[in-house]
């Protein structure tokens, strides 16, 4: 029988929450249960039909009924760590259509900020021991992501520009401009909305190649950051068929990680980056090496699944998931052929974590890259990073990190900035 959870214990897994961590959720946990109250409370006031993608959720419900009790059982258990969410499961579609036409909103309070808003919905669901089986079914998940592609589509239209204003709680606005370094970025402040068409071009707006220098343009034994963020770890000798990778030591396994490409072996033995990106991050993502692009896949996956123990929750589970999820979740995969031979080839794997609106990937195979060339990039949601590279043929230059802890405060990495070298 699984121990009672904790209030303290519970407190530790918000705080290494990815969304926490990503800077999505607020420090403030209380924020997210008024959050969660206050959605539950527009929830049950909702007359309206379903929007068409939650109609589909709703509908596999119906047909499948071992899926729906375990819907039951996981609102249940969450209730009993925080009592004023969502009730049952229709208030739980409910809240999703509204969640759909959305935008995120910016708060001067840190404390207030409720930028990931089904992470914010589903926090307590996921630390439960039914949401763990919940979060990996493979037909809600594939429901789900017709959900989060709706919401992108809403977030991709001139309808989310709400919040694109220089107010004091705007994305524009003196406070968001400085915490967000939007002067690192092309937009027009003079232009209604900064001359964003939508929230998503906001979101992943392109950063000013002079913010951005490519010192590394012209050593072909450089390689250099895909994306910004921050070091998870760095892990050698990565194994193409690991048995179980729900570990807190999270093994890469590459026969998940790398979708159908994994029938080649080229990276069987090698090495990974792991890197973490956060809501101030630039979301674009481009080319580590100067090369060939051999191979394309967008692999579907998970999307709120996270490592759980059976006997408590785990305090760092929702960062130390990032390994995880980068064998289970939505991700892209370009292998790029680096045009020197030390180098050989490298993976690029973006891994969308919780609110995946989209993996954009926007080279095809064929296409000659140099490194800083973009190719491609993350719409809202959350989102990691992973580097694979084949065994011995490089020397990292940014510290490891730690196979134990993974927080939200490993060395930063920065697009264009070397990250390792030839041997």
């Amino acid at each position: 029988m699984s121990k009672p959870i904790t209030a303290a214990e519970i407190e530790a897994r918000y705080r290494n929450s990815y969304g926490r961590a990503a800077g999505y959720l607020p420090g403030d946990r209380r924020a997210v249960e008024a959050w969660q109250a206050d959605l539950a409370r527009r929830a049950r006031a909702r007359t309206d039909g379903h929007v068409p993608s939650v109609q589909k959720l709703a509908e596999l419900l119906g047909k499948d009924k071992e899926l729906a009790d375990l819907v039951t059982q996981t609102v249940k258990e969450a209730l009993r760590l925080h009592d004023q969410g969502v009730r049952n499961t229709e208030e739980m579609l409910a809240a999703l259509d509204l969640v759909t036409g959305t935008a995120p909103e910016y708060r001067l309070d840190p404390k207030q900020r409720i930028f990931f808003p089904m992470s914010a919905l589903f926090v307590y669901m996921m630390a439960t021991k039914s949401g763990n089986e919940f979060f990996k079914h493979q037909q809600f998940n594939k429901a789900l992501r017709g959900i989060l592609k709706a919401w992108c589509e809403f977030l991709d239209s001139p309808r989310s520009r709400y919040v694109l204003h220089d107010g004091p709680e705007g994305w524009l606005g003196q406070a968001a401009y400085e915490q967000f370094k939007l002067y690192e970025f092309d937009y027009r402040p003079e232009a209604a909305y900064g001359g964003f068409a939508s929230y998503n071009a906001f979101f992943h707006r392109p950063i000013k190649p002079e913010f951005r220098p490519n010192g590394a343009l012209h050593d072909l034994r450089a390689v250099v950051s895909a994306n910004d963020g921050k070091v998870v770890r760095v892990y050698p000798n990565a194994q193409l068929d690991v048995p179980k990778i729900e570990v807190k030591a999270q093994p890469y396994s590459l026969d998940l990680m790398l979708g159908k490409y994994r029938k080649k072996g080229d990276f069987a033995g090698g090495d990974i980056l792991q890197s973490f990106l956060s809501g101030a991050d630039y979301h674009r993502w481009h080319a580590p090496v100067d090369g060939v692009v051999e191979y394309v896949e967008k692999v579907p996956g998970l999307q709120f699944s996270e490592l759980y123990d059976t006997d408590h929750v785990d305090p760092s589970a929702g960062t130390l998931s990032q390994g995880y999820q980068a064998n289970v979740n939505t991700r892209g995969i370009v292998v790029i052929r680096s045009e020197s031979p030390d180098i050989g080839k490298v993976c690029v794997v973006p891994v969308g974590i919780t609110e995946i609106s989209s993996v954009d990937i926007t080279v095809q195979e064929g296409d000659r890259v140099t490194r800083g060339d973009e190719i491609g990039r993350f719409s809202y949601g959350g989102s990691s990073m992973c580097l694979v590279f084949q065994p011995g043929r490089v020397e990292f230059t940014v510290p490891p990190g730690r196979k134990d802890v993974v927080g939200d405060d490993g060395a930063p990495v920065f697009v264009n900035g070397t990250i390792a070298r030839a041997k």
